[in-house]
């Protein structure tokens, strides 16, 4: 083992032989366990959700690997419809090309160069992360084999009469000129106005002019008022009694002189505003709704590019919507109809690509008819086929469903799986697997052959994601992996996508798998900054999980943050900000100390604060671990306990850790069997750094190095530490695997274990290491002892490698025999000179006394102290500097003005000092005590 450890030595070639030798695949042995990696885009890098999410995957794979299942974590990415086009498009638009002036085809083709040259980039960042996924598996939804599936699908729907072609409201980019899904609608609060309009009531006039009474018209609130011009009612509540007289008669839509009906909705809440809404089912989805169920008129105002249509009165046609507005506007209050502008906060809905102001367009589209679908999705969670983790996700689950629309499925696209349809020149549409079988329903249909133009749309990408975990395993064909690995084992994913992806997983299993597509659903929490912020490129706040692995300076990190920015005039701020954050950059902490962090954060929350402290923390742990893997080579390389013959005897501390350890083997096994992974790391961690490195390498030191321990002795120690940390590595293995798996193929000769890999070597189980009550209820006097003259020789700022003598006393009858049989290990790891076992209502002479666990530890100040007035003098001068730095602490306290400014973390930080300050004063007080009763 090299000396210092050094993850960018061991991460990558480690993770080059695990691939290259297959490891990563199914044995074809043992029970079997699947996962599926969520698809990430194909455009994209990987981020800190990807990261986070991804070790827990990889924990979960390792560890059902390393307990002999036949472990499957499925690879792939997504061909990112949207975003991948739009990739293209710049590429095109660069060279002052439209994709128009290529054609359909030629543009798919030059798709699939750049997914050629470009599109491993996350797969790459995969690998880095230690994904220990099946790369020979690795599929694209846009491969040949998933594409037959979802034809396949597509079809079956269709002669199901599941999926059917309507006009219906969807959010349209009029940018991309393609319908949206909610999940690529970005909603923000943006300053607008609220602008009040009178209607007037038919029989009253054209022109309202201020009058006395208000009987002659209503008035309307709107934050679109170009959209006015699609009105076609005003609603108000039934029960509403201003109103009442009104419903049935008619209003007269200024501008356009339509006459449109006031109708009597419960949607309508009375209390906001002037109780009237204006309705335009053309564009609005709410509004949609109530237009369906007063059988109101639909008018579509706006044509792709959200400029105004025909259906306008000739003076605002083909004016973009943002100018028809002003011009709206105006002219109301050139009538006099303007009641009043108000300036107002509203959600703005926006393209999560092109940042478009996104419209609800009326257009045909193709629907998947999902109610069907739902009733049997809604049933497998509730009898238990498959079960949420954290439970009370199963909630937002039911909510949803019961509640779910028809799901739009097709986009005004040339990249993607393009809608098996196909249309006769009267408009007919046939839907099949070929042109050739279209033709054929045609011919059946209309008497004669016709010519045939296909669907230009394609599909929405959830519809093929939807189809994942069994499309990955080669369905429509019955193949092995699909009978043996379907349905999946978990699924490792977001809150944010339960609705988009996981819900239509299941429908699309249930209905072409004949099973759930997985057993268990495992929702994350979502990855936050420091001060619990979402992570976004706008706030300058991103952090890449490629540069904590391997470090970045400070002025690429800069540069990657300020570069491509939406608001250009953030970057000085983010500039700033991020020098502050990281004057000297990012340093490189590994891919293990990564990985731990987010196992370490991993709890039950919705959101997850990454704090960088934690990483660093981690890293030291590696290091700890590495020192400690060195110690013990040190001890075994002269007398490897493997080639060790002759009689073993363990001393109790030997018997204590190998308890201990199967102990949190126990543990650790419960844990990560409810996806506690928090819980996991921190029994891993506190095993590692209290229990084997802080006690056991100690306690085992006098039993290797006296001259006085047996053969026998030193057999069962050296024993003990090789085949303790061998079976340790494995445990850490799915959470650390690169540091486990440099250490383990040193160690793991030692402790007499044969293997190439420790990824392929069994799990840990607590019955490899049963536990001895006895050792571990005789090493807690032990552990007193030493722990009572540490803190003792702190008390007195004595060094502690200096000898003491201790005195001590217990009510437990057993400890004096449990401190007899290991006193060498007592004195010599606790640097005791002399110590008497005394009866618990012994007196004592004047001594500095510490408490552990209930026992008393003591050692005479005369023997600690030479110059006792010398020693007064220090405490005091000491307690003013604390008492110095408390006042100030507390002077900050009482300025107003910083409890009201600062930061919560801030008030925190400052009250823990003063407790901190308080506590060093007492404790220097009852030291000042002890030293004047010399």
């Amino acid at each position: 083992m090299q000396k210092t450890y050094d993850p960018k030595d061991i991460e990558q070639r480690t993770y080059q032989r695990w691939e290259s030798h297959g490891w990563f695949k199914p044995s074809g042995q043992g029970a079997p366990y699947s996962i599926v990696i969520p698809p990430p885009n194909v455009t994209g890098t990987l981020h800190m959700g990807h990261a986070f999410q991804h070790t827990l995957m990889d924990v979960l794979t390792r560890q059902h690997r390393m307990q002999g299942e036949n472990t499957l974590w499925q690879p792939g990415t997504d061909h990112a419809g949207i975003a991948t086009q739009m990739v293209v498009e710049r590429q095109l638009n660069a060279e002052g090309v439209h994709r128009r002036d290529i054609g359909r085809e030629a543009f798919v083709k030059r798709v699939w160069e750049w997914k050629a040259q470009s599109g491993d980039t996350i797969s790459r960042q995969e690998r880095r992360i230690g994904n220990s996924v099946d790369w020979t598996r690795d599929r694209f939804t846009m491969d040949e084999g998933l594409s037959e599936a979802v034809t396949n699908v597509f079809v079956r729907l269709y002669e199901d009469g599941l999926i059917y072609r309507g006009k219906r409201l969807v959010n349209w980019d009029p940018v991309l000129h393609t319908a949206l899904s909610d999940l690529e609608v970005m909603s923000q609060e943006e300053q607008g106005s609220l602008w009040h309009f009178r209607y007037p009531i038919e029989g009253s006039g054209d022109t309202i002019y201020p009058v006395e009474s208000n009987d002659q018209y209503l008035v309307v609130a709107t934050t679109r008022p170009e959209t006015m011009l699609g009105d076609t009612a005003v609603a108000v509540h039934p029960e509403d009694e201003r109103y009442k007289h009104l419903v049935g008669k008619k209003i007269r839509l200024p501008l356009t002189g339509r006459l449109i009906p006031i109708v009597a909705d419960d949607y309508v809440d009375p209390a906001f505003g002037s109780g009237c809404v204006k309705i335009t089912p053309g564009h609005d989805f709410n509004d949609y709704q109530i237009g369906v169920r007063h059988s109101l008129p639909l008018i579509n105002i706006f044509d792709a590019n959200a400029a105004l249509n025909d259906e306008v009165p000739e003076k605002y046609r083909g004016l973009d919507r943002f100018a028809a507005r002003k011009q709206v506007v105006a002219d109301l209050e050139a009538l006099g109809l303007v009641e009043k502008i108000e300036p107002h906060k509203l959600q703005v809905p926006r393209g999560d690509r092109s940042n478009a102001v996104l419209e609800p367009w009326l257009t045909d589209q193709w629907y998947v008819r999902i109610a069907p679908l739902a009733e049997p999705a809604i049933k497998c969670v509730q009898d238990g086929r498959i079960r949420f983790v954290p439970e009370n996700w199963s909630k937002t689950y039911y909510q949803w469903m019961e509640n779910i629309q028809d799901w739009c499925i097709s986009r005004q696209l040339w990249w993607g799986h393009q809608i098996p349809a196909w249309y006769d020149d009267q408009g007919n549409h046939y839907v099949a697997h070929t042109e050739e079988q279209a033709k054929q329903q045609a011919r059946a249909k209309l008497g004669r052959d016709v010519t045939l133009k296909r669907d230009e749309d394609v599909l929405d990408t959830w519809f093929s994601s939807a189809l994942w975990p069994f499309s990955t395993l080669g369905w429509p064909e019955q193949t092995p992996e699909l009978k043996s690995l379907y349905p999946t084992s978990v699924l490792v994913t977001g809150f944010d996508i339960i609705f988009f992806w996981v819900a239509r997983m299941i429908m699309m299993g249930l209905k072409f798998a004949g099973d759930v597509p997985f057993r268990e659903v495992y929702i994350t929490g979502l990855i936050r900054d420091e001060n619990g912020d979402k992570m976004s490129k706008s706030k300058g706040n991103i952090i890449d999980p490629l540069d904590l692995i391997d470090g970045i300076d400070l002025e690429s990190l800069v540069a990657k943050r300020t570069t491509g920015l939406m608001q250009p005039k953030d970057k000085d701020k983010i500039e700033k900000a991020t020098r502050k954050q990281f004057p000297t950059g990012m340093p490189s902490y590994g891919a293990d100390a990564l990985r731990f962090t987010f196992c370490a954060l991993a709890t039950m929350g919705r959101d997850i604060r990454f704090d960088l402290g934690r990483i660093e923390g981690y890293r030291n742990f590696c290091n700890k671990l590495w020192n400690a893997a060195r110690y013990v080579m040190m001890n075994l390389e002269s007398a490897p306990p493997a080639a060790a013959t002759g009689p073993v005897e363990y001393s109790v501390a030997d018997r204590w850790i190998r308890s201990r350890l199967g102990a949190t083997i126990e543990e650790v096994r419960a844990r990560l069997a409810e996806y506690r992974f928090d819980l996991a790391s921190q029994a891993l961690y506190e095993f590692a750094w209290y229990e084997y490195c802080d006690w056991y390498l100690e306690l085992s030191k006098p039993t290797l190095q006296s001259e006085q321990s047996s053969d026998a002795q030193k057999r069962g120690t050296r024993e003990t530490l090789a085949v303790v940390l061998e079976a340790y590595l494995r445990l850490l293995h799915p959470l650390m695997p690169f540091i486990t798996e440099e250490i383990w193929q040193s160690v793991a000769p030692m402790a007499g274990i044969k293997g190439e890999t420790i990824m392929l070597q069994s799990y840990p189980t607590a019955a490899e290491f049963s536990r001895d009550v006895a050792a571990e209820g005789a090493i807690t006097p032990i552990k007193a002892v030493i722990l009572g003259a540490r803190q003792i020789r702190g008390q007195l700022d004595i060094p502690q490698v200096r000898e003491i003598a201790v005195a001590f006393q217990s009510p437990e009858a057993t400890d004096e025999a449990s401190i007899q049989a290991s006193l060498d290990v007592v004195r010599g790891v606790g640097k005791i000179g002399e110590l008497k076992l005394l009866p618990s209502d012994a007196s004592l002479p004047p001594s500095a006394t510490a408490i552990v666990d209930r026992r008393t530890i003591s050692s005479p100040l005369a023997g600690l102290i030479s110059d006792p007035q010398a020693e007064l003098a220090r405490l005091r001068k000491r307690r003013a500097g604390v008492e110095q730095n408390l006042k100030k602490e507390e002077a900050k306290f009482a300025n107003p003005n910083f409890v009201a400014n600062a930061k919560p973390e801030v008030v925190a930080l400052g009250h823990e000092r003063i407790a901190e300050f308080k506590r060093q004063i007492a404790q220097l007080d009852e030291q000042e005590k002890m030293v004047s009763r010399l």
